[in-house]
């Protein structure tokens, strides 16, 4: 087993621990702060979109109703829009496109776009302003969802853990000779390993989890059902004429 002749020995690996430590703390409370930012703007996004989305079905029931084959068509487009875009990220688990790949597909391919063209006729119509708002509310969304933490920025948190882990059991060894003699040194150590590593592997869990907004404990796929369930339900009637 190592010696350790003198307490300077206690001391150095102390605060060579207290600095790893700091270092640390500031890494993942900044990276905790930055991803629940994100989550929350996630939300604000969300709830903004579906606002916007409802208010489009409002203004395409009293501007189109009425004209022939365009009001299904319209209808159409935005079921589209909200099965294929709004909801994409939260009822396709397995989808691999990023929210930048989405973000970019051709005008063609865009429901919001064809909407705007069949009910604007040489000038923008009504309609445009909704669609310009959901636009924006839907690219603050995308961006929210945009993963902005690497993996090699958590990998990087793991090493580091890693370091004052192993230094960890030095400091307890060298300062072993500093407890009473009525409690076994061996054990204080030990149990405060035990205690460290738990809340290590647990915090950095809290970030994986905050990281994924799909299927983890800070999701929003119950949320956003919630949301656009009345709006699908006012749609499914409208284009089954009901309303």
């Amino acid at each position: 087993s190592p010696h350790f002749p003198c307490a300077a020995t206690a001391d150095m690996i102390g605060h060579f621990l207290s600095f790893l430590g700091l270092l640390y703390g500031l890494l993942v409370g900044q990276t905790y702060g930055f991803v629940y930012t994100q989550q929350e703007s996630l939300y604000y996004a969300l709830f903004n979109e579906v606002t916007e989305a409802k208010s489009l079905l409002e203004q395409v029931a009293l501007v189109c109703q009425g004209r022939g084959s365009m009001y299904p068509k319209v209808l159409t487009k935005i079921r589209d829009y909200i099965t294929d875009d709004l909801k994409k990220f939260c009822t396709k688990k397995d989808n691999k496109m990023s929210p930048s790949e989405l973000l970019s597909a051709r005008p063609i391919d865009d429901p919001l776009e064809s909407i705007m063209y069949m009910t604007s006729v040489g000038e923008p119509g009504l309609i445009y302003q909704t669609i310009r708002s959901l636009r924006q509310a839907r690219s603050a969304r995308l961006g929210a969802l945009q993963r902005k933490v690497p993996p090699v920025h958590i990998m990087l948190l793991w090493i580091l853990s890693f370091f004052i882990l192993g230094a960890f059991p030095l400091f307890g060894a060298a300062s072993s000779s500093s407890v009473g003699s009525g409690l076994s040194w061996k054990s204080v150590p030990a149990l405060l390993f035990g205690i460290i590593t738990f809340a290590d592997v647990l915090t950095k869990r809290l970030v994986g989890e905050l990281l994924q907004p799909v299927g983890g404990a800070y999701n929003v796929d119950e949320v956003l059902n919630v949301m656009v369930r009345g709006l699908e339900c006012e749609l499914e009637e409208r284009m089954g004429g009901m309303r």
